[in-house]
């Protein structure tokens, strides 16, 4: 999504006039869920997708209307049995669908991609806004802790509604589409071995965000981890010196052997850690649960631990193993919006 929002603020800057489609509702067999997202100038599409199909054609076509008007609105697609052949579906549901006009001759409109632009890149979570009240639609804004609101005002109720899952929110006799679009919490990633090398571009691929710790210099390169937020060269003993982790972050164990995954988890285990998994066989794992619990840890901690690490699909080399993980923590990641 990121390169989506640079791209709109190069179209604005190039001072073409653009329409943001994004996907607000859906339910049913839809291609792509609340939150897709494409591009359409005169054009026609020019990034990102709500799904392809009949959809997305007739959402292009509503888009240049939007072009053409000047005007943003929302369209509702109601994918009922005998409208699903001809919308290219399965088995039908129901899209609404945001057609948002940004013009090009309005500087507050680059200056607000600017500003989400600075917002990827700083990693603090933040969410986008949309008023959708009839008469009222168009004004996107943005919120974020640090720097509070951006863009068109909006009533306090809103912002104090904002969570993880993306919502329409009435407040006031007005409607506004609220979405997150950093989500909160690292992968933290002990040890730099050949899966850690291969996880970080794949994760980095699905937007989580990698921090890497290792206590061999030769393994703490940051060029063997591109896309790493951070890599770190740390003691394995002191994580706590290195790093804060905290409620939204997970944890990804595999260091040099099982000694030193002792020592991590036996630490990781002290922190409110949302996802802990530890690379390894069933066999290391009652070894190393049985010390554990030597050390005082009870069931209820160990518990917390998913070992072997990633969804079980008979992964075998370091790029198969990465992809298991990048699932689990997928699966993972989708249970805690549903919160």
């Amino acid at each position: 999504m990121k390169k989506l929002f640079q791209l709109l603020e190069e179209t604005l800057r190039q001072g073409q006039d653009a329409v943001l489609v994004t996907i607000i509702a859906s339910s049913g067999s839809t291609p792509r869920g609340t939150g897709a997202r494409m591009l359409v100038t005169s054009a026609g599409r020019i990034g990102g997708t709500i799904g392809g199909g009949a959809v997305e054609y007739y959402s292009e076509e509503a888009a240049l209307e939007v072009l053409a008007e000047k005007d943003s609105r929302t369209e509702h697609y109601s994918l009922k049995k005998n409208e699903v052949q001809d919308l290219g579906m399965i088995c039908g549901g129901d899209v609404d669908v945001y057609f948002q006009f940004l013009s090009a001759a309005e500087p507050q409109n680059t200056a607000l991609m600017q500003h989400i632009e600075a917002l990827y890149q700083t990693g603090e979570e933040f969410w986008i806004i949309n008023e959708l009240s009839a008469g009222a639609q168009g004004p996107m804004s943005v919120y974020a802790q640090t720097g509070g609101l951006v863009g068109q005002p909006v009533p306090d109720a809103v912002i104090e509604s904002l969570g993880e899952k993306a919502k329409q929110f009435e407040a006031g006799g007005r409607i506004f589409y609220c979405e997150k679009m950093m989500k909160s919490g690292r992968v933290y990633i002990f040890g730099g071995g050949h899966v850690s090398q291969a996880l970080v571009p794949v994760l980095k691929s699905v937007d989580f965000r990698c921090v890497v710790l290792e206590d061999r210099k030769e393994f703490s390169r940051p060029d063997l981890f591109p896309g790493a937020e951070e890599v770190l060269l740390i003691e394995n003993s002191h994580i706590a010196d290195y790093v804060d982790i905290g409620a939204s972050d997970y944890v990804c164990i595999m260091t040099r052997g099982h000694k030193d995954d002792l020592e991590v988890q036996a630490q990781v285990l002290h922190t409110q850690a949302y996802y802990i998994g530890v690379i390894g066989s069933r066999h290391k794992k009652a070894g190393v649960f049985e010390k554990l619990r030597g050390m005082g840890f009870t069931e209820a901690d160990l518990d917390r631990i998913t070992t072997p690490i990633g969804l079980s699909i008979g992964a075998e080399t370091p790029a198969e193993i990465a992809v298991s993980i990048a699932g689990q923590l997928i699966e993972r990641r989708a249970q805690k919006d549903e919160r």
